[in-house]
């Protein structure tokens, strides 16, 4: 069982590489609609290439209306931000502003990390709070919405900027690196490798650095207000990762709402229609709406 789980685990995570991988960026455009929409693509935040985003503004939104900013995933390593071009479609059409970014992979020897890709959401907020006023937006008014390892960017840099993110919500987003329940659990085993490159650490079961307590969200919590997905089939993400997130927000009392779904799997919109039009969407579009 535990080798049709790893076959699972890596048949899976080349599936979805692929499939992200097979995107084209497209050049800087601007697309303006009749009702002064507008849709910006591939404006730089940063000089590395990855570092685009893409701007989607609808016509009508209030000023303190909070900006969506999307996190792809793809393992830390791999996707781009065409991978959440449906939820920013889905957003723009509910009349909400997002931001859908690029940022740099985790590669050892270009010597990027996490960290690194946390200083990428920073520098895109920095330059869309430039910007925020011509698009009459109020700075440092963010969600941040994550997919996968996005959802881990999501959570840890929300947890540690409360000053400029006002929620987050997490899609099968990994959690913990660190604790006791992690380190003696199968699902240890076949990421840790993938952890290691991600924290740019030498992974020590019988020493864990430090490191990996400080890139987990589970032992960064603050009172950010928190969505969680969860499928309790997923063996990319396991699901004890959002069981525990949700049982430490609930320990620290930080308003959350965890959406575990029976039956499921990993990033669960690309798989199941229904699942994505009767649970994720609706519950994303009233985590965003609800004051």
């Amino acid at each position: 069982m535990k080798k049709l789980i790893l076959q699972y685990h890596f048949f899976v995570l080349g599936l979805i590489g692929l499939v992200l991988s097979s995107c084209n960026t497209r050049k800087f455009k601007v697309w303006v609609g009749t009702n002064n929409e507008q849709k910006i693509y591939n404006l730089k935040y940063g000089e590395h290439k990855r570092q685009k985003m893409d701007v989607f503004l609808p016509s009508d939104y209030p000023e303190n209306s909070p900006v969506v900013l999307i996190v792809h995933g793809g393992a830390w390593t791999l996707g781009k931000k065409e991978h959440m071009i449906q939820i920013q479609k889905m957003l723009f059409k509910n009349n909400i502003p997002s931001i859908n970014m690029n940022y740099r992979l985790v590669s050892k020897s270009k010597k990027i990390t996490y960290r690194e890709q946390l200083e990428d959401i920073n520098s895109a907020i920095i330059k869309f709070n430039e910007l925020a006023g011509k698009a009459e937006l109020q700075p440092n008014n963010y969600i941040l919405l994550g997919e996968s390892a996005g959802g881990h960017l999501a959570l840890l840099y929300g947890y540690q900027n409360p000053d400029q993110i006002k929620k987050i919500i997490s899609l099968s987003g990994p959690t913990d690196f660190y604790s006791p329940e992690y380190l003696h659990s199968f699902y240890s085993k076949y990421s840790s490798p993938t952890i290691q490159k991600v924290v740019g650490t030498k992974f020590n079961r019988d020493h864990l650095s430090e490191e990996f307590r400080k890139a987990s969200p589970i032992a960064n919590v603050s009172n950010v207000p928190t969505l969680l997905f969860q499928g309790n089939q997923d063996f990319l993400v396991n699901q004890k990762q959002g069981l525990a997130l949700d049982s430490a927000l609930t320990a620290n009392n930080i308003p959350h709402k965890f959406i575990y779904m029976e039956k499921t799997g990993h990033a669960p919109r690309f798989f199941s229609k229904r699942k994505r039009d009767s649970i994720i969407y609706p519950n994303i579009l009233s985590w965003i709406k609800n004051k």
